[in-house]
């Protein structure tokens, strides 16, 4: 016990996580119908975890509850004829368990007592970890693709509300690098980044080369070798980030790690409707705007519903491009939905039918001169970009007691289409495009056996075949010509399965394995003739077979402090690049990461939490984008890197509707043994890479009346020094840069008003040292802070 209370202590000082807020009235609307329903609704409205393992308990029909409540009235509204009774785990956790049969006293001796009181559920931490009803969007609770609450899970995981102030407006992938500590992006503008997890990355364009994080809609999988789509989080119920690589579940390209989006899923009971509005202003820029709704209808109560949102927005520009005399230059629109169709049959069959579309429209880059005006750069010709998304999915589920099964089949669709000032000096004005167009249709089909303990069993198959195209052209703007391109495909089919075992009560082992068959091809487009029979050399198709493995060992030192050990490994496939006028190849790279961490969860009793992990990555054959002779960036494998990193959250509750968190994450990395073709610094550090990235908020919520509630926000995120990218011409540092958000939010009844100030500092920064290729080599380059920008919102649920 004294070992445990002095890594408690520890845990304290170094911590993660977030607290939880205080308990509170709301206004409530929940349904009639399966108590799962109404326990996922009061999830909802309220902002808490409700977990209910026994699926016969999720299925009992509860009576409609409204009114402004607290959760516990809530709660015993909806369990008073269910059989049933709702437990605290925590100020923002509850089980809902089934009540305990009382025998008569005079026929029950005290050891049959005693074996027919429930056992005392293990306690959870104060975020949201539990499944609050056994439905598909549920299954993956922390990306283990089995029902598993945090306390049981064998690594590092981070679970955000869709309600967090993090996302207020409008906000995308942005919204989690502010929010997670873990997350960090390239800032070349929406549509056109790539997202990286807690160290692993590789470079800074957008090339053939797979993403290193697996981004998922629910159990969709959303891109391959493209950029971030960037999703406005809209409609959204949780994100689960799960960092480190996840090969022997999710295959190739998740060597960083896993975000997954869950979307709010179709009601099936009761109609929704909600709008919201905002306006902004920023400094030294324009105005903004953005607007978004949705309605929701039961079509069968109980049987079908159809849910319906959509967005728009238009983000104001802050860059003045002074060579051709126009202010704020980079604006950006973006308008997207989602429509999804839920179906249930009699005998527990659920189907879910998604349509997802996003177009983003830039019109013009994001970056500056280092070296001129603040927020000021010359450019000859526009640097705009498009973005296109779309997705059209299905998901079949069937819970059958302690099984339970998902096949999930997704096709993407995504172009996006760049533009950058390619003028030589005083030459005449050239540009050159970048058009990159992916298709991609997955399939993934899944049986799992759920047990208490995080114990039990899957095993999987999956299929992925993804075809990509990048094409270029360069030229006077108007009558570009096209230059070598390249196309890359890969069929890939595999088999996969994990199991956890207990070792003793305390004590659990998991062990999986995958293995993936891939055929790879590869093509030229648009290479002279004369390079044709050089091109057919290279262009042979391929296959390979790869194997995954990965080992944990979990367990707990006390009832409310855990830890874990776990090795994992994930690979990304080779394929073609461009450099110049020609074609090479890059080989398959590969990860193994081991790891190793605890956690302090907190309690009815407990205003603290916290977890904190260090990890030793070993990344062979590393894929990365450079700048070739002529200015373009190509890929190639930069040699073998190692990474070591120290991941460590905290969560403080000191009074009543008052908490405080606070994040860091430390990386030490280094390319160990580059390749003889790539000029560079040796023992450089990877790109994209801060030493330190941190971040502390606080938040506070009081009712202020029967039915008019405050909630005010505060953060501040550090991120630290890191370098662009290989070699001495992408050797340019980025990053040392803070930004300070102040928000705040009055809710009455079913409207609400929010004031948010971001970037409080007004501070310019360098988030990101690249905006051209062609003129990166002449003028230092940097993309900055968006200005201290003012929003004013308004939401209304009816």
């Amino acid at each position: 016990m004294r070992a445990a209370r002095a890594l408690a202590a520890t845990a304290i000082i170094l911590s993660l996580s977030t607290a939880a807020e205080a308990a509170q009235r709301h206004r409530l609307h929940l349904p009639a119908g399966r108590l799962g329903e109404a326990a996922n609704a009061l999830g909802r409205q309220a902002g808490i975890s409700i977990g209910i393992r026994d699926p016969a308990l999720a299925a009992t029909p509860v009576p409609a509850v409204q009114g402004r409540l607290s959760v516990e009235d809530a709660l015993k509204r909806m369990l008073v004829r269910a059989g049933a009774r709702a437990v605290p785990l925590g100020p923002r956790t509850w089980l809902i368990v089934a009540a305990p049969v009382q025998a008569p006293q005079p026929r029950t001796t005290p050891q049959r007592i005693a074996k027919r009181e429930p056992t005392k559920p293990r306690p959870r931490p104060m975020r949201p970890v539990a499944a609050v009803e056994t439905e598909a969007e549920e299954i993956v609770v922390t990306g283990s693709k089995r029902r598993l609450a945090l306390a049981d899970y064998p690594g590092v995981a981070t679970l955000i509300d869709g309600d967090d102030p993090a996302f207020v407006g409008l906000r995308g992938s942005e919204g989690l690098v502010e929010r997670v500590s873990a997350v960090t992006s390239t800032h070349l503008g929406p549509g056109r980044n790539k997202l990286f997890l807690r160290g692993i990355a590789d470079s800074s364009f957008n090339g053939p080369t797979q993403a290193t994080v697996g981004q998922y809609l629910g159990e969709t999988r959303l891109n391959y070798n493209a950029p971030d789509p960037d999703l406005k989080l809209h409609d959204v119920q949780r994100i689960e980030i799960l960092p480190g690589p996840q090969g022997t579940l999710y295959g190739a390209g998740s060597v960083g790690g896993i975000i997954r989006v869950l979307p709010n899923a179709p009601n099936l009971y009761d109609l929704e409707n909600a709008a919201s509005a905002g306006v902004s202003a920023v400094q030294h820029g324009g105005i903004g705007g953005d607007l978004a709704g949705l309605i929701n209808v039961p079509i069968a109560p109980g049987r079908a519903a159809l849910r319906l949102s959509g967005y728009g927005e238009s983000e104001a520009g802050y860059i003045d491009d002074l060579g051709r005399g126009l202010d704020d230059v980079n604006r950006t629109r973006t308008i997207g939905g989602r429509a999804a169709l839920r179906l249930r049959s009699g005998s527990g069959w659920t189907v879910d039918l998604g349509l997802t579309g996003q177009r983003i429209r830039g019109e013009d880059a994001q970056f500056a001169e280092r070296d001129g005006p603040p927020l000021t750069r010359h450019s000859v010709v526009p640097q705009d970009f498009r973005n296109g998304y779309a997705l059209a999915d299905v998901v079949v589920s069937k819970q059958w007691d302690d099984l339970h099964f998902v096949t999930a089949t997704g096709l993407v669709r995504q172009t996006l289409t760049e533009h950058y000032d390619s003028t030589r000096g005083n030459g005449p004005p050239t540009q050159f495009e970048q058009r990159t167009e992916v298709t991609m249709l997955s399939a993934d089909a899944r049986l799992s056996r759920e047990a208490p303990q995080g114990r039990g069993w899957l095993i999987g198959a999956s299929m992925i075949s993804n075809r990509s195209e990048q094409s270029r052209a360069l030229g006077a703007p108007g009558a570009l010509k096209p230059i070598t391109g390249v196309r890359n495909g890969i069929e890939e089919a595999t088999v996969y399965g994990e199991a956890s075992v207990g070792l003793t009560d305390m004590l659990t082992l998991t062990g999986g394995a995958r293995i993936s068959h891939s055929r790879l091809s590869g093509a030229a487009l648009d290479a002279p003739i004369a390079f044709a029979a050089l091109l057919r050399t290279i262009e042979a198709s391929r296959s390979e077979t790869s194997f995954l493995p990965s080992i944990a060992l979990s367990g707990e030192a006390s009832p409310r402090l855990s830890f874990f050990l776990r090795y994992q490994e994930g690979f990304r496939p080779g394929g073609l690049s461009v450099t110049g006028i020609l074609v090479q190849r890059f080989r398959n790279d590969r990860v193994a990461t081991l790891e190793g961490g605890f956690r302090l969860l907190g309690g009815p009793e407990r205003d603290v939490e916290a977890a904190a992990s260090v990890s030793y990555t070993r990344w062979s054959d590393i894929q990365a984008d450079i700048i070739d002779f002529d200015g373009l960036p190509t890929t190639t494998n930069i040699g073998d890197g190692r990474i070591y990193t120290l991941d460590l959250r905290a969560g403080w509750r000191p009074a009543s509707g008052l908490s405080f968190d606070v994040a860091a994450v430390l990386n030490d990395s280094r390319v160990t043994n580059p390749a003889p073709s790539v000029i560079m610094t040796p023992s450089a550090p990877l790109p994209n890479v801060a030493k330190v990235n941190a971040r502390i908020g606080a938040e506070y919520h009081a009712p202020l009346g029967p039915d008019l509630a405050l909630r005010l926000t505060a953060s501040a995120r550090y991120i630290g020094r890191s370098r662009l990218g290989i070699g001495p011409i992408l050797g340019e540092p980025q990053g040392d840069w803070v930004d300070t958000r102040l928000g705040a939010r009055l809710e009455r009844g079913r409207h609400a008003w929010s004031l948010t100030v971001s970037n409080l500092l007004d501070e310019v920064g360098n988030r990101f040292a690249f905006g051209s290729p062609f003129t990166l080599a002449e003028t230092r380059q940097i993309t900055p802070m968006q200005p201290r920008t003012v929003r004013l919102g308004w939401d209304v649920t009816f």
